[in-house]
């Protein structure tokens, strides 16, 4: 049998191999050594802390300054917008964009001081990255914030317009620049996102101070219409909800099964209260001249036809025994 050789390793695995076993023979630091290290680096930090109070304690004053100066920034737009005449809700908008401004300009230096190295260029740089970042993330808040200014700065209502916007409707109580406030007619409170208001279509109930009403009034076929008509005309026009500065429309409409509808429009006050009051003090007049005329408001009537007569039976013996004669 032959004796089998072996490969001499390679000098630079050697090397390393031997490397290896110094370092395993190491002894690991003591830890008086692992706590002064750390001492060190914690009295590093807090020298640090120390020589950066002043830029510190100068960027808090900036910012002090900065809500002093959004403040009374604020006082002023509000005075001048208010002498121009423009609207309760304009005005807010445009003390909120003074504000955002002022702030933005204030952290921005307040950010330069806190960090001497940082420059202008760079402290823009990171504010457009910055909102950038924030803006992906808060999405949905950021688009209610710009439909918010839209609102506020185009749309014609206001705290204390009665409007609807799908299966919401109530009086307005308050239009921030996120949400809308609206106060149900029931009581409750529904807080409404501006993207939904701005998005939807939104029918301002209060835009006037009058809006127009219809209601249907069904006569009987035996009726005279031109009367009815007059009837109706002459009840409605008595209402003291009844605007006088608009016509009284009064119409026939339909032929319906049992009566012909009479289509009555008149104007009135433009709140939900002042619609109720309006529409039940019509429907009242109406009904009642309608009965002094004597012209009648039919019940839905049937009428039943037989191909064949019928026989007709009484409830005793002797009657039915007359009828099958």
């Amino acid at each position: 049998m032959g004796l089998a050789q072996t490969t001499p390793p390679e000098t630079g695995n050697v090397e390393e191999l031997a490397e290896s076993l110094e370092l395993a023979k190491t002894s690991p630091s003591s830890y008086p050594e692992i706590l002064d290290a750390v001492t060190a680096s914690i009295l590093n930090i807090w020298e640090g802390f120390l020589g950066h109070t002043p830029f510190i304690v100068a960027s808090l004053l900036m910012l002090v300054f900065t809500w002093l100066l959004a403040k009374v920034t604020g006082r002023v737009v509000f005075r001048f917008a208010k002498r121009t005449g423009r609207r309760p809700s304009l005005q807010h908008l445009l003390v909120r964009l003074a504000k955002i401004a002022i702030w933005v300009v204030g952290i921005t230096f307040s950010a330069m001081v806190l960090f001497p190295g940082l420059t202008p260029a760079k402290a823009l740089g990171g504010l457009g990255l910055l909102s950038v970042a924030v803006g992906l993330a808060f999405k949905d808040v950021f688009e209610n914030f710009f439909a918010g200014i839209l609102i506020l700065w185009n749309f014609p209502f206001e705290a204390g317009d009665v409007i609807k916007c799908e299966n919401v409707e109530g009086r307005v109580e308050q239009v921030d620049v996120r949400n809308t406030v609206i106060r149900r007619t029931t009581g409750e409170l529904v807080i409404v996102p501006n993207l939904f208001l701005f998005k939807n279509p939104v029918e301002i109930l209060t835009n006037r101070n009058k809006r127009r009403f219809t209601i249907i009034v069904g006569v009987g076929y035996s009726v005279d219409m031109a009367g009815a008509v007059k009837v109706i005309e002459q009840a409605v026009e008595a209402c003291e909800s009844v605007r006088d500065d608009e016509p009284i429309q009064i119409f026939p409409h339909a032929f319906a099964d049992s009566s012909i509808e009479i289509e009555v429009t008149w104007w009135g006050g433009s709140t939900p209260l002042e619609e109720r009051k309006s529409r039940g003090e019509v429907i009242r007049a109406v009904k009642r001249a309608l009965d002094e005329a004597g012209m009648e408001i039919p019940f839905p009537y049937r009428t039943l036809t037989f191909s064949q007569p019928l026989a007709l039976q009484g409830d005793d013996a002797s009657t039915g025994g007359a009828a099958e004669s």
